[in-house]
């Protein structure tokens, strides 16, 4: 059995992508911002954006989506049915792994605590590619 995340948990379309930029709740911190929107599934799904701005070495960038993805996946199961795309910020590139995990974890605290706020508005569309 395999431990990571699943393939379902995962933004992976464009179109998702996009519609994450266009119409979507926003939170942040020093190291990382999220945007949400509800995804009318069962579960909440994750996508990354951690561009050469954050850090120019992949090895760098690598790490930070490694540590990203397995705080998402210790605490997935316990978050509303949301998509989420975690951007990165240029404070991330220089912290070490425990002080990233504390402020995602404290981010994943803050999206729990705006769980009533998770509504669609009538204009919200679930993306822009037909799947």
């Amino acid at each position: 059995m395999r431990a990571g995340l699943p393939r379902e948990a995962r933004i992976r379309r464009a179109g998702d992508f996009a519609a994450m930029r266009n119409a979507s709740g926003r939170f942040g911190g020093r190291c990382f911002s999220v945007r949400y929107r509800k995804n009318g599934l069962d579960h909440a799904r994750l996508g990354l954006a951690i561009s050469k701005r954050v850090s120019k070495r992949a090895v760098e960038r690598n790490r930070i989506k490694r540590l990203l993805r397995e705080s998402f996946r210790r605490v997935r199961h316990q978050l509303p049915p949301v998509d989420l795309m975690v951007m990165g910020r240029e404070q991330a590139a220089g912290l070490p792994g425990p002080a990233l995990l504390a402020e995602i974890d404290a981010l994943w605290k803050k999206l729990l605590s705006q769980k009533p706020d998770l509504t669609l508005k009538p204009g919200d569309a679930a993306g822009t590619i037909a799947r």
